[in-house]
């Protein structure tokens, strides 16, 4: 554990501390290493559970996000996620818990329904932030799975937080960007959720932070949901589909 961390220590500086700070993540603990260099570091070392554990209860910030890249998803218990997620102080160890590590486990649709209901501003993003990972990952997952998660998002909408905020966000485009039918269901939260801000504005303009936040979400998700890039990504793997079925019942 020392030599991991003076190899940590040694891969920092403080003009990565200083980039890391103008992203807006956490540098109180931090040796200022970037991603690359730590994922790098995690391929070297292999996947290893209990050393994964004993990182990340260093507190240092690229000791945790090493442990997100070389924990074992299947060892990963529900008191673990939980623990972890009481320690988020930073969107970049939410994020890369949530999508390089929890997403994988078989925690991973209980923990993203409920911690999007939670209050703390980190376990909630990292609700959302699941969902937008099990979009991505969870290839096996029926689309029901991610339309009932669609009403939690439009409750979440209304939260100004920053960080809670994007999250909805991600996990709205994340759902609208896995199929057709999902890109439909999306698509038609996006407008719940304006319809909603501005029937609580009483117009289609001003109102409160809650409101500005949702008029946010619904309108930069539209406009990925809505891309002729997306449309055409959707099409192709759609007849891509198809294909693969007439051949194996050919």
């Amino acid at each position: 554990m020392a030599t991991i961390l003076a190899e940590l220590r040694a891969l920092g500086s403080e003009r990565g501390r200083a980039g890391m700070a103008r992203y807006g993540i956490n540098v109180h603990n931090a040796f200022g290493v970037s991603v690359y260099e730590l994922r790098k570091l995690a391929r070297r070392l292999g996947t290893d559970h209990n050393l994964a554990l004993a990182l990340w209860a260093t507190g240092n910030h690229e000791a945790r996000l090493l442990a997100c890249f070389i924990d074992d998803p299947a060892a990963v218990t529900e008191e673990q996620t939980e623990t972890w997620a009481r320690d988020f102080d930073s969107w970049d160890i939410c994020d890369q818990a949530t999508t390089s590590l929890f997403d994988l486990t078989k925690h991973a649709w209980a923990k993203a329904n409920g911690w999007a209901q939670r209050d703390e501003e980190w376990v909630k993003r990292g609700g959302f932030a699941l969902m937008a990972g099990l979009a991505v990952h969870d290839k096996s997952a029926a689309d029901r799975a991610f339309t009932k998660m669609l009403p939690l998002i439009e409750r979440a909408a209304t939260d100004d937080r920053n960080f809670v905020k994007k999250a909805v966000n991600w996990a709205l485009r994340n759902i609208g960007k896995r199929n057709r039918a999902l890109n439909a269901a999306a698509i038609a939260c996006v407008e719940r959720i304006r319809a909603a801000a501005n029937k609580r504005a009483g117009a289609d303009r001003g109102g409160g932070p809650g409101i500005r936040s949702a008029r946010w979400v619904a309108t930069d998700a539209l406009r990925e949901l809505t891309s002729e890039k997306l449309k055409t990504r959707l099409e192709r793997t759609m007849r891509l589909r198809r294909a693969r079925k007439r051949a194996r019942t050919e």
